[in-house]
């Protein structure tokens, strides 16, 4: 199974016409770079233990199909202006899909809306392959593999940050990140810091809706898609979508 990369095509397999000078070449060069660094990374034996043994032993309905079983890397525009960080790969999702908020609840919620604001080609997210394209959008996760109960523990947070920073360093047309959660917006402060930006005290605080800017970035707070916030009402669509505008005229004012 080929990881889905950049617009559904492996970053791997996209490297050999990437060109060699520095803009879009060098940031899809350095986006392969880290790519084939995640989907064999097994920093965290607890993670890797957990996310293949989902692989081996599936649900029933998906009993039939060849989960992905590994890290997942980023998805999207090598070009984005606006990167949107969620927290991890769900384990009937993106670890069996080997492409971020792909085939689970969360993904259903997130692409129809992100397809309304311009930032996908299509309001679907199924399977790799299936041509969805994000428009001016990277999105990631700080955790790269899929935790038990959907709770990484700190230093797992913690082995795989280098991971973000190096991303967020190649996506130097980035100006806007949108954090789903607390954990999002956390990692997001210490990747800016890593980053040589100078974080005010006390630090931003996380809630839906809120905003900071460091340095070059602005730092947009959303509540998690996950089927906890959406069937509850606490994340509704409106919700998403007036941050989802927000963000898109952030990101024009920005150039």
């Amino acid at each position: 199974m080929a990881t889905p990369g950049v617009n559904g095509r492996s970053l791997s397999e996209d490297r050999g016409d990437a060109p060699p000078a520095v803009g879009p070449g060098t940031r899809r060069r350095l986006l392969v770079e880290i790519e084939r660094e995640v989907v064999v990374c097994r920093r965290c034996p607890r993670l890797v233990a957990w996310r293949e043994q989902v692989a081996r032993e599936k649900v029933a309905r998906f009993r039939d199909e060849e989960y992905w079983g590994r890290p997942v890397p980023g998805f999207g525009d090598p070009e984005a202006r606006i990167l949107l960080l969620g927290l991890a790969p769900a384990a009937h999702g993106g670890n069996r899909t080997g492409r971020i908020f792909t085939g689970d609840a969360s993904g259903d919620f997130l692409w129809p809306a992100l397809h309304a604001a311009g930032l996908a080609n299509q309001p679907v997210s199924v399977r790799a392959g299936d041509g969805l394209q994000a428009i001016d959008l990277w999105i990631t996760a700080p955790v790269k593999c899929a935790p038990p109960d959907n709770k990484p523990l700190p230093s797992e947070r913690d082995s795989c940050a280098p991971y973000l920073v190096r991303e967020l360093a190649a996506l130097d047309r980035v100006g806007v990140v949108v954090a789903l959660g607390g954990i999002a917006w956390a990692s997001a402060l210490r990747t800016f810091s890593a980053l040589g930006a100078s974080l005010p005290r006390p630090l931003p605080r996380f809630g839906h809706g809120a905003a900071a800017t460091i340095d070059r970035w602005t730092l947009l707070g959303c509540y998690h898609v996950s089927q906890q916030n959406t069937f509850t009402k606490r994340l509704t669509r409106e919700m998403l979508d007036t941050i989802l505008r927000r963000a898109v005229a952030l990101a024009g004012e920005r150039g």
